[in-house]
């Protein structure tokens, strides 16, 4: 937890600040019992004195009185400046934190992400940061409080009655042993919890993401059972975990209970042999009770601390996971063309066998590129490692006549627009989404975007225009419509490689051809890639590449794979036998 702290550096004055205070207010805490334990005295000796010693004495009661509540003033402003000045700290604290962890999973490849789940992810940001910031708090306010109000007061304690400090010889080791045995049982059973939260919003995010899935196929009543079980089982977890607490603080106050008692018949016993005044016993018993709430608040520290371990050393997981992807030394940062080369190309996920095998070709800058194969042949994985979302595993892919771990992921990233296989927008208008490829692209410019894919007129046909609002995921467009939009984000980007993986599926041939028209006729010098399962979405390629099984099975023309490749002619064929299909007929978009 202590290597986080790093992250308060910003609020350092305020955690250096916090503890002074605290401590002011404990010293003026301190004063207080000796002053009452004066004005106790001072009582008890009016009893037997004459009018005049009578009236010294409330003049003595008053002036104790004055100082008291004057210590206490100074104690309360301590204290509260010290509570509001260790909030900043905290809350900084916790928000630098949150700020490290999203900014270190920018920098994760894919291979990274896929370490973490997302769930997990929202967990360590929330949940976790929350216990660790929490945690921080504590300590900037309680760490030098506690310790050193039972110190001081332990050392009180003695030189005023050493009988009653035997007490405390004997409580306070029965309360550190009693808490050295229930300590690793709570801090086994909190972790144990905080893996439940993971499997708990893993289940939120994934019936809120997909809950028109879930309505369309009437799967409420399964889903609401799933949730059960998610939330019966974080539940069961943290009653596990808070059961050991809850029987262990009762545990605790009986000692301290217990001590007192001890202490009230030892004091007594003192008094009634007049070797302790009542006045001082006041004192005592103030002292004593401070020393045993303080020890009692530095064990509930350390215990908090050793709780918050578990959450700080997944918050460590993610800080601390090393990206499989980083720049170079002295990276290049433009990318002088569109062409790509693989070359003896082989990709593995982690320790996996090799979904791409020895893979070769080379793409001139400008051309446009087919790939196809059967679902599982790996053209997903193939293009994702040219913007290196991915890092081959063995072999090389150039792109630029340069290797691209020789350039900069920014600079790499920004000459390849890609559009994913899964189609993503984002909360907000048609304009904000456009923007994500280019923030400073012009109204005109959006237009032009718009028109090269071919989305243009149903963009214009809403009534707001570009400001329609898509909802969140791009819920009020169809599937074709988002497919489109996406399409003119990548072309926004102004791109030397366009890869479009799948992007044209949920189009009708007819706008899937006047797509690839307008970005051959647009585009000229921007390599385009498409991956496609029909055959006339890369028919007029200047190449195709045919995968099979992760490696490549044979390249070239419409023309020239008809006539040499099994596999290209039997999807052909397949698919001429459903001509009649709705795409030939200009279906729905």
């Amino acid at each position: 937890m202590f290597k986080l702290l790093k992250y308060a550096d910003k609020y350092k004055f305020y955690a250096f600040l916090c503890p002074v205070l605290m401590i002011g207010e404990v010293v003026f805490e301190l004063l207080i019992p000796q002053v009452m334990a004066n004005i106790v005295e001072t009582i008890r000796l009016t009893d037997t004195a004459d009018a005049a010693v009578q009236s010294a004495a409330v003049n003595d009661i008053f002036l104790y009185g004055g100082k008291m509540l004057i210590l206490a003033l100074c104690s309360l402003f301590c204290g509260s400046l010290a509570a509001r000045i260790g909030s900043i700290a905290g809350m900084g604290f916790g928000a630098s934190l949150r700020l490290g962890l999203m900014e270190k999973i920018q920098t994760f490849s894919f291979s990274n992400i896929d370490r973490f789940s997302t769930a997990s992810l929202i967990t360590r940001m929330t949940t976790d940061v929350n216990t660790v910031q929490n945690t921080f708090l504590m300590l900037v306010r309680g760490f030098f409080r506690a310790p050193i109000m039972l110190i001081t007061a332990l050392v009180i304690c003695i030189r005023k009655s050493p009988d009653i400090a035997k007490v405390f010889a004997v409580a306070l080791p029965i309360i550190i042993l009693f808490l050295a045995i229930f300590a690793p049982i709570a801090i086994k059973r909190f972790r144990a919890m905080l893996k439940k939260f993971d499997g708990f919003n893993a289940s939120i995010q994934e019936n809120f993401t997909n809950i028109r899935v879930v309505k369309a196929f009437v799967r409420t009543d399964y889903e609401k059972e799933k949730f059960k079980k998610s939330n019966d089982a974080l539940t069961a977890a943290a009653i596990h975990a808070e059961k050991i607490m809850v029987l262990g603080e009762p545990a605790l106050i009986l000692l301290m209970y217990f001590t007192i008692t001890a202490i009230v018949i030892i004091a007594t016993k003192s008094i009634a042999e007049q070797t302790l005044d009542v006045g001082e016993f006041t004192a005592i018993f103030t002292y004593a009770f401070q020393i045993l709430t303080s020890f009692l608040f530095t064990i509930m520290i350390l215990v908090q601390v050793f709780m918050a371990e578990a959450s700080a050393k997944r918050i460590g997981e993610v800080l601390y996971e090393t990206p499989d992807i980083k720049d170079p030394e002295n990276p290049e940062e433009t990318v002088s063309d569109g062409s790509i080369e693989f070359k003896n190309v082989s990709f593995s996920y982690g320790k996996g066998s090799d979904v791409i095998k020895n893979v070769s070709f080379k793409i001139n800058s400008g051309e446009m590129v087919g790939i196809m194969g059967a679902t599982g042949s790996s053209k997903s994985s193939l293009v994702q490692l040219i913007p290196r979302l991915y890092d081959a595993t063995s072999g090389e892919v150039l792109v630029g006549g340069k290797n691209v771990k020789d350039y900069s992921v920014y600079g790499l990233r920004e000459a390849v627009s890609m559009v994913l296989q899964k189609n993503v927008l984002f909360s907000g208008t048609i304009a904000d989404n456009l923007r994500w490829g280019d923030k400073n692209a012009t109204d005109e410019e959006l237009k032009n975007a718009c028109e090269i894919a071919d989305a243009l007129s149903f963009v214009e046909s809403f009534p707001d225009g570009f400001n329609t609002d898509l909802g969140q995921g791009g819920v009020n467009v169809s599937g074709g419509q988002k497919q489109r939009l996406c399409i003119a984000r990548a072309i926004l980007k102004k791109p030397k490689i366009l890869i479009l993986d799948d992007s044209t599926s949920a189009v009708d041939t007819a706008t899937d051809a006047r797509i690839r028209a307008s970005l051959r006729r647009l585009a000229p010098n921007t390599t385009k890639i498409i991956i496609a399962q029909r055959i006339s979405s890369v028919s007029d390629c200047d190449k195709i590449i045919i995968l099979d099984g992760g490696s490549i099975s044979d390249i070239g023309t419409h023309e020239e794979l008809l006539s040499r490749s099994e596999i290209y002619r039997d999807i052909y064929e397949a698919q001429q036998k459903g001509c009649d299909d709705f795409d030939s007929v200009g279906g729905a978009s």
